[in-house]
């Protein structure tokens, strides 16, 4: 039997960030931002959902990361695209870091992601509210 999970966000980085980047690589040294902006745009995607979050990218999106919310301690956001999308990165208990760039709606993403974060970090050290 299948555990449902409500998705909260499903897709691919903001389409702002590979428009911006296709401008920039029309000049020759902005032309390595619009590869990884081609790149992002094919084959990375960002699947948000109320049990964890699930970023698949790599070569031809071949590989795939899990977190669940009770592995992250830090959520830190940097704005981009005049605040139309931004950059987050997780710090998670082991001390590693997941980066999601160009999320859309990132400022809605990340308040769920720090309330989901919250939630369970209170039922692990077992506190109760």
């Amino acid at each position: 039997m299948a555990i449902r999970e409500q998705v909260v966000y499903e897709g691919g980085p903001h389409i702002g960030d590979l428009i911006i980047n296709l401008l920039i690589g029309l000049t020759l040294v902005g032309l390595p931002l619009t590869v990884g902006a081609i790149v992002r745009a094919l084959w990375l995607r960002y699947r948000i959902t109320d049990r964890r979050i699930t970023v698949t990218g790599g070569w031809k999106g071949g590989d795939r990361t899990d977190i669940i919310y009770a592995e992250i301690v830090k959520v830190v956001k940097v704005p981009r695209g005049i605040g139309l999308w931004g950059d987050m990165v997780l710090t998670l208990r082991d001390g590693s870091r997941l980066e999601l760039r160009a999320v859309p709606k990132f400022r809605e993403i990340n308040d769920y992601i720090n309330q989901k974060v919250a939630a369970k970090n209170l039922k692990v050290s077992g506190n109760s509210v």
